[in-house]
């Protein structure tokens, strides 16, 4: 049975990754997360045969080289990153020491593991880097960010994973790694950490809380279902081309204030009554944060063409099933809102 490498696998959409792997039963997943608040184990399988959590920082090399030597890894797949850009312009020095140093001694490690692997693993082996279109800046009005679009971050977050980007790409000419590199649109779907737009206006929407938007609520994103996302990172890994980057996107271009008004039409018609309907009414414009892209779009047709994978879910589909998962999982956000998933960890992993 194949064994994988994930790091960042108790985070939103590392998460997914892990419970989709699980549930087909055909690798173990090695999973290390540094458990910051984005890291719930509530949203991931419990210790298996197929499932091993490991507490625990992809900048400790040493916790990672006793990982690689233990279980033998047939891939990494490396999800791990703080993610949120707000946080960024709040602190960035720690968005610089995962995303950056992190990753560079993540990959050191992994250098040295492949250099040890048999030729006909080495042969096998992929480091596979989760990334995001962040990196490429921001849009006019028209076009699309393709592989080739050059990078122009604009945030201390889209800063961050710009070089952890490079450094892989560096690692894959300077030292033969086998690497391979998505770059994805905004994600949403199930167990999203509540401080994200989606979630957060949902949540808000069904406790009669007003619904923050950034300046004219106009910026524009290309939105993915989480679980299209992890489909084609799937794919790469299992078909994508060394050294090659792959754009993910959900061909799903949405102005921020159509998310906001769509996520509220939405929960008026599934939980009618509400005292505070219709939500559109919690809407309350706020001041902008600094350096907000205005737009973001990606072009996938290169991993439609040459791996033949395209998004499930259409962006009306994925609003409700998502709005219906909250509002199924009571529990879940109330351990997220409580703080009571962080307070549970001591001991885990190991």
């Amino acid at each position: 049975m194949q064994t994988l490498l994930v790091t960042g696998g108790a985070g939103f959409i590392g998460g997914c990754f892990v419970r989709r792997a699980v549930a087909r039963g055909d690798v173990r997943i090695v999973n290390l997360d540094k458990l910051t608040y984005a890291g719930n184990p509530d949203s991931i399988p419990p210790d298996s045969d197929l499932h091993h959590l490991q507490a625990g920082d992809i900048g400790d090399s040493e916790l990672v080289r006793s990982l690689l030597t233990k279980f033998e890894p047939d891939a990494i797949v490396n999800f791990a990153a703080e993610s949120h850009v707000d946080r960024s312009i709040d602190g960035p020095m720690e968005f610089v020491q995962t995303n950056v140093v992190g990753t560079c001694r993540l990959l050191e490690e992994v250098r040295r593991y492949y250099s040890s692997l048999s030729e006909s693993r080495r042969e096998a082996f992929r480091f596979l880097h989760v990334s995001t279109d962040e990196v490429y800046g921001s849009l006019g009005d028209t076009g699309l960010f393709t592989e080739s679009t050059p990078y122009a971050p604009n945030s201390p977050y889209s800063a961050s994973k710009a070089a952890s980007d490079h450094f892989v790409r560096a690692y894959l000419h300077t030292y033969g790694l086998p690497t391979l590199m998505t770059n994805c649109s905004n994600n949403y779907g199930p167990y999203q950490f509540p401080e994200k737009l989606i979630p957060l206006i949902i949540l808000n929407a069904l406790d009669g809380k007003p619904l923050p938007v950034y300046g004219d609520g106009l910026n524009v994103r290309d939105w993915l279902y989480v679980e299209d996302h992890c489909e084609a990172i799937e794919t790469v890994l299992a078909g994508g081309k060394i050294g090659e980057c792959y754009n993910v996107g959900g061909n799903n271009e949405q102005a921020n204030i159509n998310i906001v008004k769509t996520i509220c039409s939405t929960i008026d018609r599934l939980r009618p009554g509400l005292p505070h309907a219709p939500c559109e009414s919690l809407i309350t414009y706020v001041k902008d944060r600094p350096g907000h892209d205005r737009r973001y779009a990606i072009d996938a047709s290169k991993i439609r063409a040459e791996l033949g994978w395209v998004p499930r879910q259409d962006f009306v589909s994925g609003i409700e099933s998502t709005v219906q998962w909250y509002m199924d999982n009571d529990e879940w956000v109330a351990r997220i809102q409580s703080g009571d998933y962080r307070r549970e960890r001591l001991g885990l992993g190991g």
